[in-house]
């Protein structure tokens, strides 16, 4: 349909004359008449009425103006959603899995709020990617580690297992305790090598790959183990001891490269991140 022959009718509707719509429309009496003719033909009804001091509108016609209002106002909004889309900072964010889901939110809504002209996808950590939120451990030789947050390491466990009535636990009172064991985990081999040392061990009766895997198996009910608190978000039945001795915490943050020139996206997010990390430092200090 022509959308010249909808301006046509929506001046006629509202000036209720077929000489004002054509003033209006800056075109001749006879092209509006014309025009009107040519829209209810391809609309099979009859939209005025003529009569020699304008026009009567019909029912259809009064069905009509809001759909052909609504109509136009999307054609002529067309062109300003391009200019959006192309005003947009496209930036591919992969984030590890298993780490703390409210910290990753108030990321995300830093990065909302600061640019919002941002356009986030989000893919899984293995994927191709502008930059990372993931462990310090996985940063390449030739990227960068803007630290955002820390996870501590919390014993868990059941509410009925004996080591929940404690308020602390001491790497002695793990022995020969049911174990669940994540292979890749610092924080496992160091308790461990801790128990080793002192000719203690635990019952390892389980593995898993990742740290969610492993609270699953606690909440199983075959062990215990310890755990990032990001990660125990969730699992709200069950219970955390601190381990006595030195702190056991894993750092995330994000990583991006390091030689290669960043695009503006990245280097929007970099700088927002990077001066929340410098706020929240001073608030620590």
């Amino acid at each position: 349909m022509d959308l010249r022959l909808l301006r046509f009718f929506i001046a006629v509707y509202e000036e209720k004359n077929i000489t004002l719509a054509a003033e209006r429309c800056c075109v001749s009496q006879p092209s509006i008449s014309s025009g009107i003719k040519q829209l209810e033909q391809e609309l099979a009804t009859q939209l005025f009425i003529r009569h020699k001091k304008g026009v009567n509108l019909t029912d259809e016609a009064h069905y009509l103006y809001p759909l052909a209002i609504r109509l136009l106002n999307d054609v002529n909004t067309l062109p300003q959603l391009f200019q959006q889309r192309t005003e947009r900072l496209p930036l591919t964010l992969a984030n590890f899995a298993d780490l703390s889901q409210s910290q990753l939110a108030i990321v995300l809504a830093q990065l909302h709020q600061q640019i919002p002209n941002l356009l986030i996808e989000l893919v899984d950590h293995d994927k191709k990617a502008d930059a990372r939120l993931t462990l310090d451990m996985f940063k390449a030789e030739d990227e960068i580690f803007l630290p955002l947050w820390d996870e501590d390491y919390v014993l868990c466990m059941l509410p009925d297992h004996p080591l929940a009535r404690l308020t602390s636990v001491s790497p002695q009172q793990l022995h020969q305790h049911d174990f669940i064991e994540c292979p890749p985990c610092e924080a496992h081999q160091q308790t461990i090598g801790l128990l080793a040392c002192d000719g203690l061990s635990v019952n390892l009766v389980a593995k898993a790959e990742h740290k969610t895997q492993v609270m699953h198996l606690v909440q199983a009910g075959l062990g215990i183990s310890f755990l990032p608190t990001g990660v125990l978000e969730s699992a709200t039945q069950l219970v955390t001891v601190p381990l006595e001795g030195p702190r056991m915490f894993r750092r995330l943050g994000l990583c991006y490269p390091a030689t290669k020139t960043l695009n503006p996206a990245l280097a929007a997010c970099i700088k927002v991140l990077s001066q929340q990390v410098a706020i929240d430092h001073q608030s620590n200090g």
